[in-house]
C-alpha cells in the first residue's frame, strides 16, 4: 500500500474532541507498561501528548516521574489541561505549545523520551527523530511508538474491524486514514539511521511498532 499523508496537526475542535473520545484504555496501558518495562524514570518528555491522557498513567505507574508533555494543536492541549487539572498529578505534569520537529529543550535534558502515534501524521520524521534523540541524556529510556503501514486495503479494512467496531463511523475514519499514513517498520529502521539513532525496531501488536532504547546505568 502506498502511503497517504495526514494533516500534520490535529487541531480543529472536532478533530481534537473525537480523538479525546475515542477508548485508548488498552494501547495506553500496553504503551506505559513497555516504558516501565524499559527502565523509565526521573524527568520524562511526551511528544505529541494530544488530549494528554498518557502522562497521567505514567504518573499514577510511577512515583518519582515528572512529565512535559508537548503538542503543536492547541486544541489537543485544551483538552490535556482539563485532565491534568482534574488528577491528583497536576503538580507533576506540565503541557507546553510546541513543534517535535524543533524543541526548546537542552541537550540531555530528559530521562526519558517517549512519544505514541504521531510519527504518521510528520511527512518527513527524520528532524522530530533527531530532536528526540538530542533532548534525550545518554542512557536514557527512548520509546516512539506508532501504527505501521498495512499490506493494502483489505488489510486496512480487517484492522478497522477488528479495532474500531464500537467506534463511530468518523472515528473510524480517522483509524484508517491513520493506518494509511504509516511507516512500515523497514522504512523506520531507515529513517532512524538516517536521523543518527541507535535503537530497536520491534513489531508490538497486528498494528503497532516500536522505535526503543532500554536505559542504561
Amino acid at each position: 500500500m502506498k502511503r497517504v499523508l495526514e494533516p500534520e496537526v490535529m487541531d480543529t475542535a472536532e478533530e481534537a474532541d473525537g480523538y479525546d473520545s475515542m477508548d485508548h484504555s488498552e494501547p495506553n496501558a500496553n504503551f506505559v507498561a513497555r516504558l516501565i518495562e524499559l527502565g523509565a524514570r526521573g524527568r520524562m518528555l511526551d511528544i505529541g501528548t494530544g488530549p494528554g491522557q498518557i502522562p497521567l498513567l505514567v504518573c499514577e505507574k510511577l512515583a518519582t516521574a515528572r512529565v512535559v508533555g508537548v503538542d503543536l494543536s492547541k486544541q489537543m492541549l485544551r483538552h490535556a489541561e482539563r485532565h491534568r487539572l482534574a488528577s491528583r498529578f497536576a503538580d507533576r505534569i506540565e503541557f507546553r505549545l510546541a513543534d517535535a520537529k524543533g524543541l526548546g529543550f537542552a541537550d540531555g535534558e530528559f530521562d526519558c523520551v517517549y512519544s505514541n502515534t504521531i510519527l504518521h501524521h510528520i511527512p518527513d520524521p527524520r528532524p522530530f527523530l533527531t530532536e528526540a534523540w538530542r533532548v534525550l541524556r545518554p542512557g536514557g529510556v527512548l520509546l516512539i511508538r506508532d501504527l505501521y503501514r498495512p499490506a493494502d486495503d483489505a488489510r486496512a479494512d480487517e484492522l478497522v474491524r477488528l479495532h474500531a467496531a464500537g467506534a463511530d463511523e468518523y472515528q473510524r475514519g480517522l483509524f484508517r486514514a491513520s493506518l494509511c499514513a504509516a511507516f512500515e517498520p523497514d522504512e523506520l529502521r531507515r529513517l532512524a539511521r538516517e536521523a543518527g539513532l541507535t535503537a530497536d525496531v520491534v513489531i508490538d501488536t497486528d498494528r503497532h511498532m516500536s522505535l526503543q532504547v532500554r536505559a542504561k546505568p
